[in-house]
């Protein structure tokens, strides 16, 4: 909406031409957004807690410490989702398609984490959607999503996986093009959601790897800098900055009330749209790799997951962690939880600070 309203009253007041910079209005979608949750949170908490009952449900089999948690509503994901679609809509150019498809993503994987919570709420059970049509709504965003990538790539880039540290040298994936485009959006989806088992852990890594990717929009949509960082120049591709910095904002609010003790869960609401739409951007930026590594605290959270299933089923019920994901392995050596936040926080900062320097050195 500002943006539009820019060029007409720069006409009228020269100092509004500096609403139509990219720098200014991610800045302005961030503030936006952060205000909105700070504003909005004590209410929408209320809320929540009186339409909620019991609230998040508790795993009975978890640490015994979760069992205070009883009672914290859940759905959080509605106060990030809201603030960084008025953010949005409110400083970005939204007839640019890159910013149409991140909506897109957001609100289709936030609809299944809605639905997900609500079943549980509703059952009483901390189990929610069943896992084969949870995977399967999410691999159907997933092509569609990738689709639309797709229709918008450059033709050079079309179905080709940039590698890291290379300066042009891509891997083309053809057909699997698709199934690449299940394993980041859908991955990330699924890890992110792994993640979110302790008061604010997840959503701090989220907020760093937005902030990467926010920087990264921003250099793969400005020909001169692509140029000199040998990295695709992706036309449009900036207005990202916008949108990622609108999530930041409204993650930010929302971390004042998901810090330990947590008076909200983000809920799958949150984390299922959190980790698609960091996966999706980083398809149409064409730096996945960059997000293994950003967002590394993820894959390992997941990893952990997989790796103690497959030695649950194939080493006759012996398990190679405490408890999975790997945070509650920390929590059953007997690590407080607001130790393994902040320990797993300094890591991923580092991480994404290790994810941007790839940038550099090709």
């Amino acid at each position: 909406m500002i943006y539009w309203l820019a060029s007409p009253l720069s006409s009228l007041f020269s100092w509004c031409n500096v609403l139509r910079y990219l720098t200014v209005r991610s800045f302005g979608a961030l503030l936006t957004a952060l205000f909105l949750s700070l504003f909005w949170g004590d209410f929408v908490i209320r809320w929540l807690k009186s339409h909620q009952g019991k609230g998040q449900p508790i795993r009975t089999d978890g640490p015994a410490t979760h069992l205070t948690k009883i009672g914290t509503p859940t759905m959080g994901g509605v106060l990030i989702l809201g603030t960084t679609l008025i953010g949005t809509l409110l400083w970005s150019d939204v007839s640019n398609p890159y910013v149409l498809i991140a909506l897109f993503v957001m609100l289709a994987f936030g609809a299944i984490g809605l639905y997900d919570d609500w079943i549980k709420l509703s059952t009483g059970r901390s189990n929610g959607l069943k896992s084969r049509w949870k995977f399967a709504l999410q691999c159907i965003f997933s092509v569609m999503t990738t689709f639309l990538i797709l229709k918008l790539t450059p033709p050079e880039l079309r179905q080709r996986i940039p590698l890291p540290f290379c300066k042009t040298l891509c891997l083309h994936l053809g057909a699997f093009y698709f199934l690449w485009g299940i394993l980041v959006i859908a991955g990330s989806s699924n890890a992110v959601n792994l993640t979110d088992g302790l008061d604010g852990l997840a959503i701090m890594p989220s907020i760093y790897v937005a902030g990467t990717f926010a920087l990264i929009s921003y250099l793969v949509g400005h020909a001169h800098f692509s140029n000199y960082l040998y990295i695709h120049y992706i036309p449009k591709a900036g207005e990202l900055m916008v949108f990622l910095s609108a999530l930041v904002g409204g993650s930010l609010g929302f971390l004042w009330f998901n810090a330990p003790p947590a008076r909200i869960f983000m809920g799958d609401t949150g984390s299922l749209s959190m980790g698609a739409v960091l996966g999706s951007i980083a398809m149409m930026t064409h730096h996945e790799f960059v997000l293994s590594i950003a967002g590394g605290l993820f894959v390992v959270e997941a990893v952990s997951v997989m790796l103690q299933v497959a030695a649950f089923r194939w080493g006759h019920g012996k398990r190679i962690f405490l408890m999975a994901p790997i945070h509650h392995h920390f929590e059953k050596l007997g690590w407080p939880e607001p130790t393994i936040t902040i320990r797993f926080w300094i890591i991923s900062i580092v991480l994404a600070l290790i994810g941007l320097s790839t940038l550099k050195f090709r």
